[in-house]
């Protein structure tokens, strides 16, 4: 009997202790999942702050803008020697250069730190690639790179947000002519885009759109930090045009990869998951 009794008050005893240590960790668990809730708000609300700075910062730019370009109109009316109103012409010229460059990086900024609101619907990745294509040709072969095409048989279907799918897209080509164009003239500049379709790992239709560039490629630590914010390896870059195209990407259920070698090139893949039914 004795021995029975001691069974009991031992079993109750772990069953107390037990009984503690899932309470315990569920309010762990808990007080974690508040302290997340309340860092996600924080952040939400930073963010909005932010968004609004910059917007409150756009107005008096363009207003600095425009006034610059009316003061820019009066010097030439001036009854001043000539390498007076040059010299007051550089000036103006230097200001309103600064301000749109302002206003360009609060526009990348808000592109990326602003709410995404996708409107997506069946498009064909071919097209878009075509038409993204046609559009940047000029520009590439301004740089000296030469563009080519390879696109997959038949229809690419995903379900996407066209605008918001080409900005990522046409940020990734921008980031491949800007690293060509450090690179000496006698290695050839070649960008390429190509579509494909296929299988992801567990088995699910996929779309992948390819740009491959025959630039000098990135050392590990650079491709580290690729999609850091404001981190970038060109002068005069906002190092946000990566990561935009990235969210973006993300926030049509698909990925980004990168492959680069130093001396070899880069090649950024787009996953995005293939329209069921296509």
């Amino acid at each position: 009997m004795q021995w029975f009794l001691l069974g009991i008050l031992f079993g109750a005893a772990c069953a107390a202790l037990g009984a503690w240590w899932w309470v315990r960790r569920f309010w762990t668990r808990a007080r974690v999942a508040e302290r997340r809730a309340a860092a996600a708000q924080r952040m939400a609300e930073i963010g909005a702050m932010t968004g609004g700075l910059a917007h409150e910062i756009k107005n008096p730019l363009s207003t600095i803008g425009l006034n610059a370009q009316l003061l820019a109109e009066g010097v030439d009316e001036l009854p001043v020697p000539s390498d007076e109103k040059g010299r007051l012409t550089r000036r103006i010229g230097a200001l309103r250069r600064e301000t749109d460059r302002l206003r360009g990086i609060l526009d990348d900024f808000l592109r990326y730190a602003g709410e995404l609101r996708l409107d997506p619907h069946p498009l064909d990745v071919n097209e878009i690639v075509t038409e993204l294509a046609d559009f940047f040709h000029p520009q590439a072969e301004a740089q000296g790179a030469r563009l080519s095409v390879m696109l997959a048989e038949g229809r690419t279907l995903v379900s996407a947000d066209a605008r918001q799918l080409k900005q990522a897209i046409l940020n990734l080509m921008l980031n491949a002519v800007q690293a060509m164009a450090s690179q000496s003239p006698e290695r050839p500049r070649e960008l390429m885009l190509r579509t494909a379709r296929g299988t992801d790992e567990d088995r699910s239709p996929i779309v992948t759109i390819q740009v491959v560039d025959t630039g000098p490629g990135m050392s590990p630590e650079t491709r580290a930090s690729l999609f850091t914010p404001y981190y970038t390896t060109r002068s005069g870059g906002t190092g946000l045009g990566l990561p935009t195209a990235r969210r973006i990407i993300e926030a049509h259920a698909g990925r980004l990869n990168v492959h680069s070698e130093v001396g070899q090139g880069t090649s950024f893949t787009v996953v995005l998951p293939e329209l069921a039914g296509a």
